[in-house]
């Protein structure tokens, strides 16, 4: 129960990675404020945390729009009464396609959901962990994007986990002196239903051709991971053995990125 009396957000917490960063950071005994898209991954999300004898509540709201997703925050931190950990977790993969037949809305689709929210996040909770004297902030990138590029089509995905990456060092640095620490976890491939989420067209007129040693992820033999396997990172960076780290990435994924970066 390391994070007993801390309060956590969890963006895009309905399914996947933040699912599972939600249900972990309750065991450890943090407060949780779930955040997913639709109500009923919300409800699911939350009543599966108290189910379990954990605390939370939850809300629902599109990240990529500052008035509605800030309302709906404020109205929950009232709530909680204080933040202490923030996951920035909410993101699609959109639509995977050349850069010249991807269109200009499918790319601000992709750049608003997964960057602007993640803006958006850090914008809004930061005066409040300032509040608090500190905490921290995991923000969730990927492979794709800070170590390799060999998804075809996924310009605009990548840019947007290359930008996540960016900014947590950026803000690392800016909100150390409040004692706020800031981190980014890259995950590999995980067995989630986001792929369910992505639309992929021509995807391999944007694909150089490449051959892979059997088994694209070393350590399970291909095996995929698991929303666990982040969610164990997440707590470990939101407590208090992880004081000292800040402004670093931390890739999971099995060594897969090692055989294509």
């Amino acid at each position: 129960m390391e994070l007993q009396n801390k309060t956590a957000l969890v963006t895009g917490a309905g399914s996947g990675i933040g699912k599972a960063s939600a249900l972990r950071l309750a065991a450890a005994g943090a407060r949780v404020i779930v955040h997913a898209h639709r109500d009923d991954e919300t409800r699911a999300t939350v009543d599966e945390i108290v189910h379990q004898g954990g605390d939370a509540f939850g809300f629902t709201a599109d990240i990529r729009d500052d008035s509605g997703f800030g309302q709906e925050l404020d109205h929950a931190l009232s709530q909680s009464g204080r933040l202490d950990i923030v996951v920035a977790n909410a993101g699609i993969n959109g639509v995977w396609a050349p850069i010249d037949e991807l269109k200009p809305a499918e790319w601000d689709n992709t750049i608003n959901t997964n960057l602007r929210g993640a803006y958006l996040t850090l914008h809004l909770t930061v005066p409040h962990l300032k509040r608090a004297g500190g905490g921290s902030i995991v923000i969730i990138s990927s492979i794709n994007g800070t170590r390799i590029f060999s998804h075809g089509g996924a310009s605009a995905y990548s840019t947007t986990k290359a930008g996540l990456l960016a900014l947590g060092k950026m803000t690392a640095l800016e909100l150390a002196k409040h004692k706020i620490r800031v981190n980014v976890v890259c995950p590999g491939k995980i067995d989630t239903d986001i792929d369910e989420n992505t639309q992929v067209r021509s995807a391999d007129e944007a694909s150089e051709q490449a051959q892979y040693p059997a088994g694209k992820i070393p350590l399970t033999d291909g095996k995929a991971g698991s929303g666990d396997d982040i969610a164990d990172m997440v707590v470990y960076l939101s407590s208090e053995r992880a004081r000292f780290i800040t402004g670093t990435p931390v890739w999971i994924d099995g060594g897969q990125s090692l055989l294509v970066g």
